[in-house]
């Protein structure tokens, strides 16, 4: 018999708040965490703002030893520590005692790269021939397992340690993973989440790629604009997030806070056929996505209340939501309440579906629903497929039971998860 699986620990590094009181307060209040960047600006980027979480060096002298912080220059690493460490501080766990892994519980912790400064650092000491200079903790922290090791060598963790990618849909895909292995026995708790690198050896790609917004850079909590008639790409962000997954039994056995409840999930990918692209999604692929993780939940498509979307702030977004009109076969004033954090936070790239994904679980657990901000001019084309009403421009204290969460990526995947709230007894 499969096992049930519950979110029993949070933590997150964003863009609008690090850890979970000053996230949630600015998710509820919609506060912005883009700001103007002086480095993109030093660089001739078009795109001159982002998010960038606000970490002092105090706070991470907290989860680090003085050792590990003298070479550490990876900014994926710092944000995935704070996030995971927190996560299981919140599920009330402790870590293995120093002689006996913790065989139970395990980590599925994804990013995009890993130590990309650090990264170039060498790159620049071998030029120079400089090999011996290059230091000690330089394959730690740019292999992307960098992340997965740091937190199992925190934790003591036993069980599956490992690290994917899978571009945007990193984080979202690693809590389906995550919850696939405590499902069919093979773990009792697993750490799961995302991290991405900061800086512009990360984000330059996507500003040469003109898919980046440059027409907010003397305004930039107005730049990210999921929705808008007037969006004109996304805006780079950083951060990370983590969330502990526990069979309902284990959860139950320790008493431990129970946050919700994860009914199923679905990975596919596109192919980069017919629609699909390097960059653009398989319409079809999205569509059969979503309808796959309804399925593996025991739903109807009519039983979403709440969709926490990928939308991005670029032209695609008019057809992100035909793709959930198609796949809920839903419509007009029947459609689901939508929204998108990418408003607030900017595309975080490998960290935006663990990010999205705890904002998710709040609003289930604590009866809200989030609001879509810069929306004043929704898009004409996003109008005439859902109502007005489900795109919600304030903080909407509500009541719900079935939320669905999705994320896609480069390289035409998708993965999609749904989540309920839970009910005690």
């Amino acid at each position: 018999m499969a096992n049930r699986v519950v979110v029993t620990g949070l933590g997150v590094v964003s863009p609008n708040g690090v850890g979970l009181p000053d996230f949630r307060n600015a998710i509820m209040n919609g506060i912005s965490g883009i700001k103007h960047d002086p480095q993109l600006q030093q660089l001739l980027f078009s795109c001159q703002i982002s998010g960038r979480p606000e970490i002092s060096a105090e706070l991470i002298s907290k989860y680090f030893t003085e050792l590990e912080l003298k070479n550490l220059d990876s900014s994926g690493i710092v944000y995935g520590v704070l996030a995971g460490m927190d996560a299981w501080k919140d599920a009330g766990l402790q870590p293995a005692d120093r002689d006996t892994p913790d065989w139970d519980s395990g980590t599925i912790f994804g990013t995009g790269t890993s130590g990309i400064d650090k990264f170039r650092d060498a790159i620049y000491k071998v030029d120079q021939l400089q090999i011996r200079k290059i230091g000690s903790t330089v394959v730690a922290q740019t292999m992307n397992s960098g992340i997965s090791a740091f937190l199992a060598g925190k934790l003591g963790l036993g069980n599956q340690v490992t690290t994917n990618s899978s571009a945007c849909s990193t984080g979202t895909e690693s809590i389906i993973m995550a919850y696939e292995r405590i499902k069919h026995g093979d773990a009792v708790r697993m750490l799961a989440g995302s991290t991405s690198d900061s800086g512009p050896y990360i984000w330059a790609g996507f500003d040469a790629m003109k898919v980046c917004t440059y027409k907010h850079n003397e305004e930039p909590e107005k730049g990210s604009r999921p929705m808008s008639a007037s969006a004109s790409g996304f805006v780079p962000g950083s951060g990370a997030a983590a969330l502990v997954l526990e069979s309902l039994d284990a959860a139950l056995q320790r008493g431990a806070k129970i946050y919700a409840e994860v009914l199923g999930g679905h990975i596919n990918s596109g192919g980069q056929r017919g629609t699909g692209t390097m960059t653009a999604a398989n319409n079809e692929a999205v569509q059969r996505c979503i309808q796959k993780a309804i399925e593996k939940a025991d739903l109807k498509t009519r039983e979403i209340d709440v969709i926490n979307a990928h939308l991005t702030a670029t032209s695609k977004d008019p057809v992100e939501i035909q793709n959930w009109v198609t796949a809920l076969g839903r419509q007009g004033k029947d459609f689901p309440y939508i929204n998108s954090l990418k408003g607030m936070t900017g595309h975080c790239i490998s960290a935006a579906g663990s990010i999205e994904c705890v904002a998710a679980v709040l609003e289930l657990n604590e009866d809200f629903i989030f609001p879509n901000i810069n929306t004043e001019d929704l898009h004409p084309d996003i109008l005439r497929l859902i109502d007005q009403s489900s795109i919600p421009s304030i903080c909407l204290h509500k009541r719900f039971n079935i939320l669905a969460k999705a994320s896609f990526g480069f390289g035409d995947v998708n993965t999609c998860i749904i989540l309920k709230k839970y009910q005690h007894g």
